[in-house]
């Protein structure tokens, strides 16, 4: 018998997060070996009236695959790949695996080439911009090291998380989006960060599951040369299978002019991908109840209770502020007292402290109302 909260979270993702409708194509891509999610999807989907399509993924073949890739043979692949995406309504991922590094020893210089000639055109221009998507990890035994948890906790956990009653976060984000909308300047404070920029013009969208799962964040971007100062990220990451830790970066106009981590050189390749890589496209504040600690897997992290993420490279069209890059690399910063703190201004107001929001019309997204 299927686990019944895999079942409502197959329920959710096809009713809710995408929509699906009579006739539409949604394409199921798999990443992993994991099926009863899978399954419960595509039943879902024929309950709806919609075209399931299914792509089965291998990380580990996928990098053996990039080993031995030329810059023709991706750009064959991406060129086969957006005809099918193409032909999509809606797009629902499911990212598990066993190995969460399988892409760790891929050259770097192939990992650009698949960013940009692949990623780009079939996920960034087409998927993104052009589908009803929605992207989700799986709770399986490698999720569950990363969150330094037992299997059975992390499944607990990962089903309260992803099966939370977004319609209700949906309404409390109103009024942190329309308060970003009429915001100009924005200062962030904590250990080793003291960050300004502008959002004036450049809107705010709320994510409350229709994107990813799970979700809880506002996102915006900075005016694209408006950022100064520094910001000491606390969170680690992985790129490209590769951690990265202690990731700090000095801006000067919009610019990253010096960037340092536990591997600064690889980190600044990653950087000099393009002209756009060195400036932010999204600036998002995090808020999910259940999501408390890093787990280096960003669906996770950038939705964690008190952070926030400031993102260089690809702005997203609906708060677009004209960066364009093959890279978009979301960095996190958490502000919850056992991280260091921290304080986020608007227009010289404090409207969070230590990961809480201070503003009445705000309180709505602290944890004890979200839960």
């Amino acid at each position: 018998m299927r686990d019944p909260r895999i079942q409502k979270l197959a329920e959710n993702l096809v009713g809710y997060s995408v929509d699906v409708q009579p006739g539409e194509n949604v394409l199921v891509e798999m990443i992993g070996e994991e099926r009863d999610l899978l399954n419960a999807v595509i039943e879902e989907i024929g309950k709806k009236g919609g075209n399931a399509f299914v792509e089965l993924t291998d990380k580990a073949i996928q990098a053996t695959q990039l080993k031995y890739a030329t810059a023709e043979g991706i750009k064959a692949w991406a060129e086969y790949d957006l005809i099918r995406m193409q032909k999509m309504d809606c797009y629902i991922g499911i990212r598990a695996g066993r190995n969460v590094n399988d892409m760790s020893d891929v050259p770097e210089d192939k990992m650009k080439l698949y960013n940009s000639l692949y990623n780009h055109p079939v996920h960034s221009e087409q998927r993104v911009k052009k589908t009803k998507w929605v992207v989700l990890r799986y709770p399986n035994a490698s999720m569950a090291q990363l969150a330094n948890m037992s299997t059975e906790a992390f499944e607990d956990f990962y089903f309260d998380v992803c099966n939370l009653d977004y319609a209700k976060m949906d309404r409390a984000q109103d009024a942190l989006a329309d308060l970003m909308k009429r915001t100009d300047k924005v200062r962030i404070v904590s250990p080793g960060t003291d960050l300004s920029f502008s959002i004036k013009g450049i809107g705010a969208e709320k994510c409350s599951g229709q994107k990813n799962i799970p979700d809880g964040e506002v996102y915006s971007a900075p005016v694209r040369d408006s950022v100064n100062g520094t910001i000491n990220y606390n969170a680690a990451t992985l790129y490209n299978g590769v951690t990265f830790e202690n990731i700090k970066f000095r801006f000067e106009n919009g610019k990253i002019v010096e960037a340092t981590s536990n591997d600064t050189k690889r980190l600044n390749d990653i950087l000099d991908s393009d002209e756009g890589a060195r400036y932010i496209g999204e600036f998002a504040i995090g808020f999910n109840p259940y999501i408390l600690h890093p787990m280096k897997d960003i669906l996770f992290d950038e939705k964690i209770a008190g952070s926030l993420h400031f993102t260089p490279g690809q702005a997203y069209d609906e708060t677009d502020n004209g960066n364009r890059s093959s890279i978009h690399w979301d960095l996190v910063l958490i502000q919850r007292p056992e991280y260091g703190g921290g304080e986020i201004y608007f227009d010289d107001v404090l409207i969070r402290k230590d990961g809480i929001f201070v503003l009445p019309e705000l309180e709505g997204l602290n944890p004890e109302k979200l839960k």
